[in-house]
């Protein structure tokens, strides 16, 4: 079958070594990194970067499900690519004990059999000197396929696997598509695609193919990266990656130090208090070419203070990104047509879950019925 998938994003270029690993006839369409993102005018992606929180905690079954069945294919990704993207630093996942997220959490753990360490008060200081937690606090430590990935490197390594294992890459942006009775005809930038049937999963910018046709919301997202020396990075080489469960909601999350691609060490926070909606592909592009938001960029280095007292912070920047939501807090694989089907929306977390979403998304255009726990909402 000729299947040609739009978005070379974290699920797309998933999608398309899953396809293309089964024998189909496969394209990938999707631009490269933009060389300079301010002065860019096409679509954006949000895994321009080197650090997301990988773990196989989750308060929510589905993600739990998606994230391990994930992280159990990592190694397999790198060996067929000869891209590593994954490294094992171990997760941490805290929270007032007796709060509504960390009881799910604690029950996700106990019906799934999750291997991961109990830690409170003393052991949790013992472990990890260098955090600050309040009294009463209960961590769950997965020392084992947890830690980080590089998002950028990722998708570079779905893309190699896809294309040895036959699917061509148009490093084009699709333009629109038209479904017909005898298959559909993609407009790129670089000519025209024809295919059987066509899946897209093109992030924030999907619903621009479907003139806001899908219930989406796309919400803007700012990080911090705070610039350490080499010898405070090496200070903190045994962190792990760290989401912290608050009460109201909130859940911070910070990676450890990372060698990015300018030399320098970073440690980087995100966890937007406030949602800001991006409504229309003008409003996303703005916000891409964007620095984020300055103010949120010093409440993280704020709370990254008050989490680790002490860390010599060299300089602080910030960079944009988005995440987008369906109501149900799980990603959405639909049919839009006879021909295209949908995988959309990692809702804040899709991307150290992309190889499963890419996978659920490659059985759906194949026409295979999904599992029913890839439908039950996550609210």
């Amino acid at each position: 079958m000729r299947i040609a998938v739009i978005g070379r994003g974290l699920i797309g270029s998933a999608a398309a070594r899953h396809l293309a690993r089964q024998g189909h006839d496969i394209t990938l369409i999707g631009p490269d990194e933009p060389a300079d993102r301010k002065a860019h005018d096409g679509v954006f992606a949000s895994h321009y970067d080197e650090g997301r929180i990988t773990r196989g905690l989750d308060p929510w079954p589905f993600w739990s499900t998606v994230s391990r069945a994930s992280i159990a294919r990592y190694r397999e990704i790198e060996d067929e690519s000869g891209v590593p993207f994954f490294t094992e630093a171990g997760s941490l996942m805290a929270g007032p004990e007796g709060s509504a997220l960390m009881d799910r959490l604690c029950a996700v753990r106990d019906r799934d059999a999750i291997q991961c360490e109990e830690l409170r008060d003393r052991d949790l200081a013992r472990l990890f000197p260098y955090f600050a937690f309040p009294e009463g606090t209960l961590a769950l430590y997965e020392p084992r396929n947890a830690g980080h990935i590089s998002p950028r490197r990722l998708v570079q390594a779905q893309t190699r696997a896809a294309q040895r294992a036959g699917a061509r890459l148009v490093a084009a942006r699709a333009l629109g598509f038209d479904e017909g009775a005898d298959g559909v005809r993609i407009a790129t930038e670089a000519g025209e695609v024809t295919a059987d049937r066509v899946l897209v999963a093109a992030g924030g910018f999907t619903n621009t193919l479907f003139g806001g046709a899908l219930d989406i919301t796309v919400y803007a997202r700012t990080a911090a990266l705070l610039e350490l020396s080499p010898e405070e990075a090496a200070r903190h080489r045994s962190m792990p990656s760290l989401i912290y469960q608050q009460p109201d909601g909130n859940d911070p999350y910070m990676l450890p130090p990372i060698l990015y691609p300018d030399g320098k060490w970073y440690l980087k926070m995100g966890g937007d208090m406030v949602n800001v909606l991006l409504e229309g592909e003008a409003a996303l592009r703005d916000w891409f070419r964007s620095d984020g938001s300055a103010e949120v960029g010093a409440q993280l280095e704020a709370a990254v203070r008050a989490r680790v007292p002490g860390l010599d912070i060299l300089s602080r920047r910030t960079i944009p990104c988005v995440t987008t939501y369906v109501a149900e807090n799980i990603a959405q694989f639909r049919w839009m047509g006879d021909r295209v089907a949908v995988a959309v929306a990692g809702c804040g977390r899709g991307a150290k879950c992309s190889d499963e979403l890419g996978r659920l998304g490659a059985e759906l255009v194949q026409g295979n019925d999904l599992p029913d726990w890839a439908y039950e909402a996550a609210v």
